[in-house]
């Protein structure tokens, strides 16, 4: 009996549902990351990957950091707290659209009747013919063709600690705004992010 109890478990481990603990675990280690940012002194902002347009989005994101006021930005790896790593992309490119539409209406009739007798009559040759023809015709087309030029930026960045873990990240995207550029868009959101997430920790319970 008790053999066969053992055998349904390890049949039956795989197909059990998540545990009801696992949501609030991952909550938990949440928290705790959100907690380690209240701790950060110091912050590295490392090179992007993504070319020279990654760059330009590094330059920006340092800048909106140090406006934020939440740690200090050092160029110093070694004396950082922790790094912020990631890649950006700002792409400027030309979007065209093309359509064309057609329409032809056509429609033909003809009539033809013909009748000789092959007699003459008091002298005269008896023939009698009869044409109709009739034709419509209509033709018409429109074609457009438009170019739009469009600017999007996009960044996904991480904050990682000197053990190597990942306390923090987010990822934005910018078509530009009406008073700011793409990039500057996409750096204003990282650090509103995080400055929300700041906020956040330190609302949880210590």
């Amino acid at each position: 009996m008790l053999g066969a109890i053992l055998l349904c478990a390890l049949v039956a481990g795989p197909s059990d549902p998540v545990p009801a603990a696992a949501a609030p675990a991952a909550a938990s280690v949440e928290q705790d990351s959100l907690r380690v940012l209240l701790t950060l002194k110091r912050v590295y902002v490392d090179r992007f990957s993504g070319g020279e347009t990654a760059a330009q989005m590094r330059d920006m994101i340092i800048s909106s950091l140090q406006n934020t006021r939440l740690f200090l930005v050092t160029e110093n790896q070694e004396k950082a707290d922790a790094i912020l790593r990631g890649s950006a992309e700002d792409l400027v490119y030309t979007d065209t659209h093309s359509s064309s539409d057609s329409l032809n209406v056509h429609s033909s009739l003809g009539t033809r009747r013909s009748e000789d007798s092959g007699a003459l009559r008091g002298g005269n040759h008896v023939s009698d013919s009869h044409d109709q023809s009739v034709g419509l015709g209509a033709g018409e087309s429109e074609s457009s063709h438009s170019a739009e030029r469009r600017h999007e930026a996009n960044a996904a960045v991480r904050i990682v600690n000197k053990d190597g873990d990942v306390i923090w990240s987010t990822t934005q995207e910018s078509l530009g705004g009406k008073f700011r550029g793409a990039s500057a868009d996409v750096a204003d959101k990282i650090t509103r992010q995080l400055t929300e997430d700041y906020e956040r920790a330190k609302k949880l319970p210590r």
